[in-house]
């Protein structure tokens, strides 16, 4: 019998996280640390409040990440400039040049499975990721908003 679609899903984020995992192994970088660290690339400074929301965390934990992360040297707490009760958290110059290697990586890791694909297929490639993309945030954030209405 031929694996299920999901299956081959799985194994391919499996495959992820382990690729992930070998490539931090030794840094004290974990998943966790990383989004944070992705986060803070994509959106610039941020308060705590701000990156526990994208990242999806409770403030407790985000604590915890960005207390990690300022040890490691890869952030840095600063002043808010507007508001005297906030703090700011952005990436250090050593952390931004991690950051653009591993982009410039994450690009060529890209651009080898694209070419794994059939030219003619690629296309429907992308509109079919796309669509289970789309199918399983929905399914996810409905089940979220089941179990929260559960626990009202």
């Amino acid at each position: 019998m031929e694996p299920l679609l999901l299956d081959r899903l799985l194994k391919i984020s499996d495959l992820f996280q382990r690729d992930m995992a070998r490539a931090f192994d030794g840094s004290g970088l974990t998943p966790a640390r990383v989004h944070l660290l992705w986060v803070l690339t994509h959106n610039g400074p941020s308060t705590q409040q701000s990156l526990a929301l994208a990242c999806g965390v409770s403030p407790r934990n985000i604590t915890g990440l960005v207390d990690g992360l300022e040890a490691s040297g890869h952030v840095r707490r600063t002043p808010h400039p507007s508001d005297r009760r906030a703090v700011l958290v952005e990436l250090t110059d050593s952390a931004t040049e991690t950051m653009q290697q591993m982009q410039r990586e994450h690009v060529e890791l890209n651009e080898t499975l694209v070419a794994a694909i059939a030219p003619a297929d690629r296309a429907a490639v992308e509109r079919g990721l796309n669509s289970l993309s789309e199918k399983l945030t929905a399914l996810v954030d409905e089940a979220h908003a089941d179990a929260q209405g559960q626990r009202s």
